[in-house]
C-alpha cells in the first residue's frame, strides 16, 4: 500500500504495512469540543459509481480494503448500520483485534464496538449470532411506531433499544417524514452518545447514509473506489433524501492506493 496524498514519503508507506501504522492513518480527530460525538462513514464503490454488487459490497472490495474495513471497526465505539445491509450482508458481531486490545483496554472501552442496527419495523431475526454472541451488547435504533411485540422480542434477545423518533415535519428522518415508524438520524447520533460512543462508524447501507448524510450529520467519508465497471442500476453510496441546504463541501485528507484500488479520506470543510 502506498500514499498518495499527501505526499508520499517510504517511510510513511512501510508504515501502512503494519495495523498501528494503519490505524495511525485513520485515527479519530481529537474532539473539538468534549464528549463531541464524530461521525465517520466508510462505503465502497465502482468506477461507475455502484454502491453494491447484486445487492452485496464484497464483489467490490479488496484484501486492503478488507483491512482497512477492520481497522476502522477497531478504532469505532459503535457501528451504525441499516436493517437491510444487516440482512443482505448477513452481519455478525464485531470481533476483538489482538493487535488492538491493549489500546482498548487502556481507553477502558470493551473488546470490540457494539453494532447499532437502525430498524423501522424490527423485522431481524433475533435468534442470529448479532444478538445472541455478541462481545458488546447490540443496540437497536427505531422510531416512535415500532411493534411492540418486535421491541420485547429485541430486548428479549439481550439488545439495547433506543427509541429515536424523527420530529414532526423532519425531512430526514430514516423512513418517510409523515411515518411514525421513522428515525431521527441527530436524536440517533445523539442517543448513542450519551452512552459514551463518541467515535462512531457508519457502514450504511445508501439510503440510510442519505438520511444521515441530509441531517448534517456525516463528518467524515472513508470511500474505497474500486477499479470496477458495474453498468446497471445499483444505487450510489448515498441514494436517499437530498441534503436540504445544497451540496456539502468535503475536503481529502487523505489517499491510499493498492492494487488499483483507491482508498479515499474526505472530511467536511
Amino acid at each position: 500500500m502506498r500514499r498518495l496524498h499527501p505526499s508520499a514519503r517510504t517511510a510513511d508507506d512501510a508504515d501502512l504495512a503494519t495495523p498501528l501504522g494503519l490505524a495511525a492513518a485513520y485515527a479519530y480527530p481529537a474532539p473539538r469540543e468534549k464528549d463531541r460525538p464524530y461521525l465517520r462513514a466508510n462505503m465502497v464503490a465502482s468506477l461507475d459509481g455502484a454502491a453494491h454488487a447484486d445487492g452485496k459490497s464484497a464483489p467490490l472490495s479488496s484484501l486492503a480494503d478488507m483491512r482497512i474495513f477492520g481497522t476502522l471497526r477497531a478504532l469505532a465505539d459503535v457501528i451504525v448500520v441499516g436493517a437491510e445491509t444487516v440482512r443482505q450482508e448477513g452481519y455478525r458481531p464485531a470481533k476483538a483485534r489482538k493487535d488492538f486490545a491493549e489500546q482498548r483496554a487502556g481507553e477502558g472501552r470493551p473488546p470490540a464496538a457494539a453494532i447499532a442496527v437502525v430498524s423501522r419495523r424490527l423485522d431481524l431475526d433475533f435468534d442470529a449470532p448479532l444478538f445472541r454472541k455478541p462481545l458488546t451488547p447490540t443496540i437497536v435504533l427505531t422510531g416512535a411506531a415500532a411493534p411492540e411485540q418486535r421491541l420485547a422480542a429485541a430486548r428479549a434477545a439481550g439488545a439495547h433499544v433506543i427509541v429515536a423518533p424523527a420530529g414532526e415535519g423532519a425531512g430526514t428522518g430514516i423512513g418517510a417524514p409523515a411515518d411514525a415508524t421513522a428515525v431521527d438520524p441527530a436524536r440517533a447520533v445523539a442517543e448513542l452518545a450519551a452512552l459514551g460512543h463518541t467515535r462512531l462508524l457508519h457502514e450504511g447501507g445508501p439510503r440510510l447514509l442519505a438520511g444521515f448524510a441530509a441531517a448534517g450529520v456525516v463528518d467524515e467519508l472513508c470511500l474505497t473506489v474500486a477499479p470496477l465497471l458495474l453498468g446497471g442500476d445499483a444505487p450510489r453510496i448515498a441514494n436517499g433524501p437530498a441534503v436540504p441546504e445544497g451540496p456539502t463541501r468535503f475536503v481529502p485528507l487523505s489517499v491510499l492506493e493498492e492494487d488499483g484500488y483507491l482508498f479515499t479520506r474526505y472530511v467536511r470543510a
